[in-house]
């Protein structure tokens, strides 16, 4: 496995299998902006991605807040991205908050946010990024940005939809409401919602789960998932016959047959 990168806002543990990353920035509630956050998580995200013993990622944040998003103060002062010309504007969104939007579209592993409270702005765009969302009592959701005369600059609107579809997002993001775990779980934005002190092993439940598959059909499953989503249905079915013949000839399919026919555990060792 190689080396842990070094983070100066963020905590990872690493386990079997999976990771959890930490954002260590509560004086902020763990805002975006004005801290070593994105950074923090996209060089944890490449490294996963380059770690095949490692199969998912947490991400939850220390403190009440999951994130703030962008740091309102900053836009105030018009200081860190948002200070400078139109153009300068225009490219510290690009070099900075947009990586996070890239980072995670292309995450090989699978994703889980352990949203442990407020996460508003871009810190509910993350969330709509990760693949699975877990909540707590605790948990708010809000695509605050117009209520500060700004628009999703992530990307927002184009993970929102996909998650919840055009009508209930367009309703968010007009509104600029926040909403509660109760109601995140009935639109579908959360998977599960569980007691505060049950969140961390609901998510790590999951992490455990999916790191005892076949790495390898594990990471091309969420390939497909995403291809899915922009492909015509007859290109991706030659897609899936070519990665599924992949699939036959590696030794964990044999492993897992093997296991499967003969009622044993299998171990696999993502070859």
């Amino acid at each position: 496995m190689n080396p842990v990168p070094t983070l100066v806002d963020a905590s990872l543990t690493v386990n079997a299998g999976y990771a959890t990353l930490r954002f260590e920035r509560d004086d902020l509630r763990n805002a975006l902006t004005g801290t070593n956050l994105i950074n923090d998580l996209c060089d944890t995200i490449a490294w996963a991605n380059a770690n095949k013993a490692i199969s998912t990622l947490i991400i939850t944040g220390a403190g009440k807040a999951f994130s703030s998003g962008g740091n309102v103060k900053e836009m105030r002062d018009k200081q860190g991205m948002f200070g400078g010309s139109q153009a300068e504007i225009s490219a510290s969104y690009r070099n900075g908050i947009q990586r996070i939007s890239r980072a995670m579209h292309n995450a090989d592993i699978v994703t889980i946010a352990a949203v442990n409270g407020a996460a508003v702005g871009a810190g509910f765009d993350l969330c709509s990024m990760a693949d699975l969302r877990i909540g707590c009592e605790h948990t708010r959701f809000g695509e605050t940005f117009i209520n500060l005369g700004i628009i999703p600059g992530d990307g927002g609107a184009w993970f929102l939809q996909r998650l919840v579809g055009y009508q209930r997002a367009a309703e968010l993001s007009f509104s600029g409401r926040i909403i509660d775990s109760k109601e995140a779980l009935e639109m579908g934005i959360l998977l599960e919602c569980v007691a505060t002190e049950d969140l961390m092993a609901t998510a790590e439940r999951y992490a455990q789960d999916y790191a005892a598959k076949p790495p390898l059909a594990l990471r091309q499953t969420k390939r497909l998932m995403k291809l899915a989503q922009r492909q015509e249905l007859g290109d991706f079915l030659d897609v899936c016959a070519d990665v599924q013949a992949q699939c036959h000839h590696t030794k964990d399919h044999h492993r897992a047959v093997d296991a499967f026919v003969n009622k044993t555990t299998a171990r696999f060792e993502g070859n």
